[in-house]
């Protein structure tokens, strides 16, 4: 069904006008690279105003709307839909979360934990979002970016989306009512205490099981979950033999699962498929911890000669 058209933006007065002028010009000298017409992004911005309004709970004026925008995060969503590859190089090298990942991987572990155990869903899940950013899912609807109303970092806001989405999606085929597109954006349904207090105890497991590796161990967790190189690729690269590396690749997988499950054990669990479960949290927690982030591996590489894979 067509998108209902969005209520009317507040009028401009002059003293508008000006700050709404300051506003982009301030941009363009802040942010150089992203060359966005003064055009573009007035058009932008006051689709994005009308987008705001019915989600405040307080009138919205222009004055409000332009204090609270995050001048940075707008730009670089006005250049992504002007079609400005710098605007999208930026996107894609936004860091985020605690361990300060990128963005991509972020997505990459909440598709984790939405697919469990089924790599090419969660690659599908990742690849289809990005493709709707600009283009619309439904006809008539609008895409992604064209929802971020830049009253908020840009990049909490698309995980956020991501998992509704997808939430969405998984309760469709349920039979459970999906989300309205008005609640793209909002908050997550509250996790049983039980599942809860499960994943913080396993999270805290493995992070120590992490906090014990050396960082030849570190590396091959990295490039095998990360970059999803293969082992043949992994050898190659580090210069091995792949029986190698899949020996290592073997004892890190069972290592895990015993010190983890131990830690579990020990917690109180007495439930069935312990492995399973374990395997089925890990892949968010290796894309969300520091010593497999994005500068740590790059490090790792570098201290033996080599370079990150593109």
């Amino acid at each position: 069904m067509p998108d209902s058209a969005p209520p009317v933006a507040p009028p401009l007065t002059a003293t508008d006008a000006i700050r709404v002028g300051m506003t982009y010009h301030h941009c363009r000298i802040q942010f150089p690279s992203l060359t966005v017409s003064e055009t573009g992004f007035r058009n932008h911005l006051l689709r994005a105003i009308s987008t705001y309004i019915p989600k405040s709970d307080h009138p919205v004026t222009w004055k409000s709307f332009l204090d609270g925008l995050y001048a940075y995060d707008w730009t670089v969503c006005c250049g992504c839909l002007e079609g400005l590859d710098p605007a999208w190089e930026v996107l894609f090298s936004i860091r985020t979360g605690r361990s300060d990942c990128l963005l991509v991987d972020a997505l990459r572990a909440r598709a984790c934990r939405l697919y469990p155990r089924d790599e090419e869903e969660q690659e599908s899940a990742v690849n289809e979002f990005w493709s709707h950013l600009i283009v619309p899912e439904v006809l008539n609807s609008l895409p992604i970016l064209m929802r971020y109303d830049g009253q908020r970092p840009i990049a909490p806001w698309l995980i956020r989306v991501f998992q509704n989405w997808h939430l969405s999606k998984l309760r469709k085929h349920s039979g459970v009512t999906a989300l309205p597109d008005d609640d793209i954006a909002m908050p997550l349904p509250i996790a049983a205490k039980s599942d809860t207090r499960w994943h913080e105890s396993f999270c805290a497991a493995a992070r120590e099981w992490l906090a014990g590796m050396n960082e030849s161990e570190r590396l091959l967790l990295g490039l095998r979950w990360r970059y999803k190189l293969s082992q043949r690729d992994v050898a190659q690269l580090l210069g091995v033999h792949e029986g190698t590396i899949s020996r290592q690749t073997d004892k890190l997988r069972d290592r895990a699962l015993e010190e983890i499950g131990q830690r579990l054990i020990a917690s109180g669990w007495t439930g069935d498929y312990l492995d399973t479960y374990i395997l089925t949290e890990m892949g968010g927690v290796l894309l969300d911890d520091p010593y497999l982030s994005v500068d740590q591996l790059g490090r790792l590489l570098q201290a033996r000669g080599k370079r990150l894979p593109t």
